[in-house]
């Protein structure tokens, strides 16, 4: 499995150096349409396992929020990070995502010696670091990161659903449901809506329509 580049820690405070802990790192919200991209990073404690995770997307809702409690309360420590549809735009969605992933690692309190990475592309990190395709399913740092991420982001999209509701956002979470497209072509975009993403970029072109103010 492909390895990070180690480099000095940057703008990053940890409280102390614990050796042997194991970091696992997923996200949430590449593929839709408006929002932020959120990252997870998650330390488990040996000492006190949590039954039943697995990858985020297989779970139902309800038991994705109570993993996600258990998650909080039991882990060692745990960090959820994002990055906003300003940078993704700015900067495209692959390199949001690894963004996103760093903030998270480097937003947790204990510093782990190994990142384990849902998927095929890693972050820039001061700490080795590995890739783990399907990571989600095989790694249960990893689980209960995916777990935190997309907990944190539908709970995003249902706040954001009461902000513009016209959009539908706590039904389809952004993606591009034909309601969603629907709601574009007759609203245009909300400032939270990804313009660099062809859906909203056509959606505005053909209507003409700003961007509802905030």
């Amino acid at each position: 499995m492909p390895s990070a580049k180690c480099s000095p820690p940057e703008q990053a405070t940890f409280d102390w150096y614990a050796p042997g802990l194991l970091a696992g790192v997923d996200e949430a919200g590449r593929g839709p349409l408006a929002g932020p991209v959120v990252a997870a990073a998650v330390i488990l404690d040996d000492a006190r396992p949590i039954l039943g995770l697995g990858d985020s997307k297989t779970l139902s809702a309800a038991r994705r929020e109570r993993l996600y409690d258990e998650i909080r309360a039991h882990a060692l420590c745990c960090s959820v990070a994002q990055a906003s549809a300003e940078e993704i735009d700015r900067l495209n969605i692959l390199q949001a995502t690894l963004l996103a992933m760093r903030r998270a690692v480097l937003g947790l309190r204990l510093v782990p010696t190994r990142v384990l990475v849902d998927g095929n592309r890693l972050p820039v990190l001061p700490i080795p670091a590995e890739a783990v395709v399907r990571g989600d399913a095989r790694v249960q740092a990893i689980s209960a990161a995916s777990i935190l991420a997309k907990v944190t982001r539908d709970r995003w999209c249902q706040e954001l659903h009461g902000q513009y509701p016209e959009y539908g956002f706590s039904g389809h979470k952004g993606y591009g449901t034909a309601a969603h497209l629907q709601a574009l072509a007759q609203h245009g975009a909300c400032p939270e809506h990804r313009r660099s993403f062809a859906p909203v970029a056509r959606a505005l072109a053909s209507t003409g329509l700003p961007a509802a103010l905030s």
